[in-house]
């Protein structure tokens, strides 16, 4: 596999480092959560493009079931495939085509197709949890119109996200705005790899380093390769992501 320049995505503040995307980031899962407007989708466009150069393919589920008039051009590029999710048989035929060619898939949703009760397994899990994408895609969760996003939609949104997690091969992306719901230790456990931009509700996460931070600038922590006794060590740097260019 021919090695691209797309690992390196930005640099740190506190040294000459570059930030660059690691192999890993295929196989653990990332949540990059900040205010609107502070380069949460300029971040994902890079580990997406980074996904894609290592050759596998990418399902972008969009919970603002944005039309395709709406979506940022910078993710209309040569791999956009966009499809708006319903419970027709017309919709799964194309979604299948789409899955059987393993194209790059951009899945505009309306979080009001999930079912709230954890014993109701709705058309759209099934959808999300379609074998082949569980096989062989990486996902995004793009969550970030508003603070009532698709978390709020269940009665355990851990337990769903531990069971969905559990099953898939590669990892997932999930932006979303700052909410309580993602202070919760059990919720940050899931993620290996976590960027805070701007947050200027000094309620949640509890800093106040969050709440000037110019765009594209985010507190990044990760969870080291290596075990200690119990746990992975987590690294955490303030870092500067470039801004994308197509």
């Amino acid at each position: 596999m021919t090695k691209k320049t797309t690992d390196i995505i930005g640099k740190y503040e506190s040294s000459i480092n570059m930030l660059r995307l690691e192999p890993r980031v295929l196989q653990y899962n990332t949540l990059i959560l900040a205010e609107e407007g502070s380069g949460k989708t300029n971040l994902a466009c890079k580990i997406r493009n980074f996904v894609i150069d290592m050759e596998v393919p990418t399902l972008y589920v969009d919970f603002a079931d944005s039309k395709i008039e709406e979506i940022e051009v910078r993710y209309k590029d040569e791999h956009f495939n966009y499809i708006q999710f319903d419970e027709s048989d017309a919709f799964q035929e194309k979604l299948d085509n789409l899955i059987a060619e393993k194209k790059h898939i951009y899945m505009a949703v309306n979080p009001n197709f999930f079912a709230t009760k954890r014993d109701v397994k709705s058309k759209l899990t099934k959808t999300l949890q379609k074998q082949e994408f569980l096989d062989g895609y990486y996902y995004f969760f793009h969550d970030i119109k508003n603070l009532d996003g698709f978390h709020s939609k269940f009665e355990d949104f851990l337990l769903y996200m531990l069971g969905f997690l559990n099953m898939k091969k590669y990892g997932l992306t999930f932006l979303a705005q700052p909410h309580t719901t993602f202070e919760s230790h059990h919720v940050k456990l899931l993620f290996t790899f976590l960027y805070i931009g701007k947050c200027s509700n000094l309620e949640y996460f509890n800093t106040s380093q969050l709440k000037n931070l110019e765009k594209n600038k985010f507190f990044y922590q990760y969870r080291t390769a290596h075990r200690t006794l119990l746990f992975n060590d987590i690294i955490s740097n303030m870092v500067k992501v470039d801004e994308y260019k197509s």
